[in-house]
């Protein structure tokens, strides 16, 4: 980010703006190709990196010496005003919508005023990869990176120039970029959650350091004295004939490859493979660009980039909390795989004005006269005409507003989310059920052994017309295996019985934890194992360790479909482990993930061709009943368990009453055939 004396470099603000484009684009528009957009901050960071090092080696050269309070004071008037402007209405704002957007806000807030958000976000458990309620200033994490290395590499610069060779200071930026890159690897590898990865500044500086490296290599200054330095150039390689003549052509290819890389599907899951080649190719895109009279660093300069790019700060800044605010309003909910288009369009449109807007009025004038000039400048206007006088105290109320608005945003934050209290109420209901004693006195025992079956009958079994078919299904108590018939020997419909709770196990992930009391409710003495965050894939394995320890019960109960994709292997592995003498119901998903529907039509497809398994189908149910959920769309309340649960029973029942039924079905067209046969013959 220049300072208002330093030269300009050819292409670098078209650079921001294909940077902040992709950013925002990633983020507005999730559905669209830019899979993996987020390598637009590491683009930044490239930038940063080289840009801030070859304006310190250009003081150093032309003074002897680095200004750290100047130089300091310098990104300070750069950096404040725009934040102040972001957190302070987008807080206010998120105060008046209320509910989720607020929770964690406080250290969201402390984290942007001390540029510590990545660790404070860290520590805090937060995650930038997930989907489920993003934070409010959750973008802030870069420019927290950002501002610590503009912390200390005025610190460390004095130290890599003792190197009297330039490809020594560029190797050893280098292998501190490849230290970084390589501790991400080791951490990861030995269990660290991708957001700490993703966030550390140890672990994501080689994009910075990368630009520091690039910076040496460009740099002359160093090497001559102070007289004789580049005096006001467009290009940190004046003096030199210029780079090769394919390095434009180069150049170009490496942006066109960053592109590619940005539209990489699940570029996260290679962490840090994906933003680090993005970094490199960065840094080529720069190479090209600043090179004196390079076409690339003309294409990217024309107006509408180099507007953008100008801006680009503020744009970043601004279009994530927009997003979120304008979701929420839009939606009631806060998830960002699921932001509807308009409301995409619409934030993109709001981002750009407030942008302009901030730019205009604060950011400018403050970098331009100072913070103490500014606000004498404002002073001035409130004894200006009417007009300006107008205009200073909108700025004057807008400003003690925002201020006001944080601070009782600040106060009225949850201190968790609604889905996180209905998942505790759910532990508290396990934790409560485990604790009553059974009747007799005795602590209720986790599970009961399942009942001895007889094995699945082959495809030749018959029975008797009104008999239930053999073996088929563990029968539901009560249930008889001849129905009882009328006086004409009519077949009787059956009488239903619920399937009691002793005889279920339910497998579920944090869906079924938030509403594991509305299940204990509905089918007292319910076995529920669930979990926050598991998968399908990890049914089979929960399912065995219950049959191995004779804990698994006849009617097992899967809800495992919200967190990821399900496929036919991960279902038959769970189906095996269930066995041929007990019934699996799968309950199918409701949740703004783009796999949602995937899971349901896999599991219907499942349940129709293999037998002893039936739907829970949940996502029809509450499909108009959203307002039962909590803010992520996601996890139940207490009503909207009432609800889980009586779905889930009622496919119970259905399934383990399905063999009186067939057989009272196969009775009527039997007793149905054996009527006309004896009119027939009376006709005779």
């Amino acid at each position: 980010m220049i300072t208002p004396t330093a030269p300009r470099y050819a292409g670098l603000d078209g650079l921001r703006a294909v940077a902040v484009l992709i950013v925002v684009l990633y983020h507005l528009f999730p559905a669209w190709f830019l899979r993996s957009g987020f390598v637009g901050v590491d683009v930044f960071f490239v930038i940063s990196g080289f840009l801030i090092t070859s304006l310190l080696l250009r003081e150093r050269a032309a003074t002897g010496r680095i200004a750290l309070a100047a130089f300091w004071k310098r990104r300070a008037r750069r950096l404040l005003p725009a934040l102040a402007a972001v957190v302070t209405v987008c807080a206010s704002l998120a105060w008046l919508i209320g509910g989720d957007v607020l929770v964690g806000l406080g250290r969201q807030v402390l984290g942007a005023a001390t540029f510590s958000y990545n660790w404070l976000a860290i520590a805090g458990g937060s995650t930038y990869f997930s989907a489920g309620e993003p934070e409010l200033f959750r973008n802030l994490w870069s420019l927290a990176v950002e501002e610590q290395f503009y912390l200390v590499w005025p610190l460390m610069l004095p130290v890599l120039m003792l190197a009297r060779r330039r490809w020594m200071r560029v190797g050893a930026a280098l292998v501190l970029a490849a230290g970084s890159a390589t501790w991400a690897v080791g951490a990861l590898a030995s269990g660290a959650t991708l957001t700490r990865a993703y966030y550390g500044t140890d672990t994501h500086a080689f994009g910075l350091l990368l630009g520091v490296a690039l910076a040496f290599a460009l740099d002359r200054s160093s090497s001559r004295m102070a007289g004789s330095a580049t005096g006001g150039g467009a290009s940190p390689t004046t003096g030199r004939a210029g780079i090769a003549v394919g390095m434009p052509l180069v150049g170009g290819a490496a942006l066109i490859g960053l592109l590619v890389v940005s539209s990489w599907p699940d570029g996260a899951s290679v962490y840090p493979a994906v933003p680090l080649i993005a970094s490199v190719l960065t840094a080529v895109v720069i190479a090209a660009a600043v090179s004196p009279g390079s076409p690339l660093g003309r294409a990217l300069d024309v107006a509408p980039l180099r507007w953008v790019g100008e801006r680009s700060y503020g744009i970043y800044l601004w279009h994530w909390p927009v997003v979120v605010l304008l979701t929420i309003a839009a939606t009631g909910t806060i998830v960002d795989t699921a932001i509807p288009l308009a409301v995409g369009v619409t934030a993109l449109v709001v981002t750009l004005g407030a942008s302009a807007v901030s730019y205009r009025v604060l950011e400018q004038p403050v970098r331009r006269l100072g913070a103490r000039g500014a606000v004498r400048a404002l002073g001035l206007r409130l004894r200006a005409t009417p007009v300006r006088r107008f205009g200073a105290i909108t700025v004057v109320a807008a400003g003690a507003l925002g201020a006001v608005g944080t601070a009782a945003a600040v106060a009225a934050a949850p201190p968790v989310s609604s889905s996180e209290a209905v998942v505790q109420a759910g532990l508290e209901a396990l934790a409560e059920a485990s604790a009553a004693p059974a009747p007799n006195g005795t602590p209720t025992p986790p599970a009961a052994s399942p009942t001895p079956r007889a094995p699945e009958p082959s495809a030749s079994t018959s029975a008797a017309p009104g008999e239930a078919v053999p073996g088929a299904l563990p029968p539901a108590p009560g249930v008889a295996a001849r129905p009882p018939r009328a006086d004409d020997g009519r077949p009787l419909p059956p009488v239903h019985t619920p399937v009691p709770g002793d005889r279920i196990t339910a497998v579920g992930d944090s869906v079924m934890l938030a509403l594991a009391g509305g299940l204990l409710d509905e089918r007292p003495g319910m076995q529920i194992d669930a979990a926050v965050s598991r998968s399908m894939w990890q049914g089979g394995e929960i399912v065995q360790t219950l049959a191995a320890q004779g804990a698994l019960r006849d009617y097992v109960v899967i809800g495992l479909g919200t967190n990821g994709p399900v496929d036919d292997e991960e279902l038959q592995t769970l189906y095996d482990a269930v066995g041929p003498e007990r019934c699996l119901v799968l309950v199918n998903a409701f949740a703004p993930r783009d796999w949602i529907d995937g899971v349901n039509t896999e599991l219907t497809s499942f349940a129709a061709t293999h037998p002893r398994v039936a739907v829970a189908d949940w996502s029809r149910a509450i499909a108009p009943k959203v307002d039962l959920l909590a803010g992520d769309q996601i996890h139940p309340g207490p009503t909207g368990g009432a609800v889980y649960a009586d779905t889930v029973a009622g496919a119970l029942d259905a399934l383990a009453n399905r063999p009186a039924d067939v057989g009272y079905r196969a009775g009527m067209v039997h007793w149905a055939l054996a009527q006309a046969e004896g009119r027939a013959l009376d006709a005779r």
